[in-house]
């Protein structure tokens, strides 16, 4: 997998490195390489963006490494860019009369009449406040959208760290009550270090 953004590693339930990709990657291949970690604790790398399990190629020296991550981050960007394809007029064309675009588009809006008459009664015209009840419902899903993601991420991380310690259902439970106060009052009692991650995942379900 390809991180993007930073991510942070966890030896059982404490978390040993933070920050990017080739600075975490280095700090697991020096946790597993130690005599400390004899133990056994288990290594985990999470996607700070949405606690998605990450897994580096720790094979050979840290130079080795570090070509690994960034030629993986190359070809992702690469992948990611789009075709941008340039179809505006030059800067020297002549401009034809009226208003300039301001990058609206015209399309057919099909409603009823008591829409139309209601549009119609509105101050700015149908034009204006359609943009505006459009602008309305983004701001809407898009808050929406944010509280599932922060959701799904403390979900996902509380089920791979956190799913055998106490009131782990509870704090499930209240994340997806949105129940600021009760999610942390069912955490308070797991290792620090897992109990703060998961309420810095879980802080855009609250909002």
């Amino acid at each position: 997998m390809v991180v993007a953004n930073g991510c942070t590693a966890f030896a059982g339930t404490r978390l040993i490195a933070r920050g990017a990709p080739l600075q975490v990657a280095l700090a697991v291949k020096a946790e597993l390489e130690r005599e400390g970690n004899e133990n056994g604790a288990a290594v985990l790398v999470f996607d700070d963006h949405d606690a998605r399990p990450v897994e580096f190629d720790l094979r050979g020296t840290a130079k080795d490494i570090e070509a690994r991550i960034v030629a993986q981050a190359s070809r992702a960007a690469s992948a990611a860019a789009p075709n941008v394809i340039d179809d505006q007029a030059p800067d020297d064309a002549p401009r034809g009369r009226g208003r300039p675009k301001l990058g609206v588009v015209a399309r057919e809006v099909t409603l009823l009449p008591r829409h139309w008459d209601w549009l119609g009664a509105q101050p700015g015209g149908a034009s204006v406040v359609l943009r505006r009840l459009v602008d309305a419902a983004r701001h809407t899903s898009e808050a929406r959208e944010r509280v599932r993601a922060a959701q799904e991420a403390a979900h996902r991380f509380m089920t791979a760290l956190a799913g055998n310690l106490p009131d782990y259902e509870e704090a499930l439970r209240a994340l997806y009550a949105g129940e600021r106060s009760r999610f942390e009052a069912a955490n308070a009692p797991w290792p620090v270090d897992v109990r703060d991650y998961a309420r810095e995942l879980a802080e855009s379900a609250f909002a």
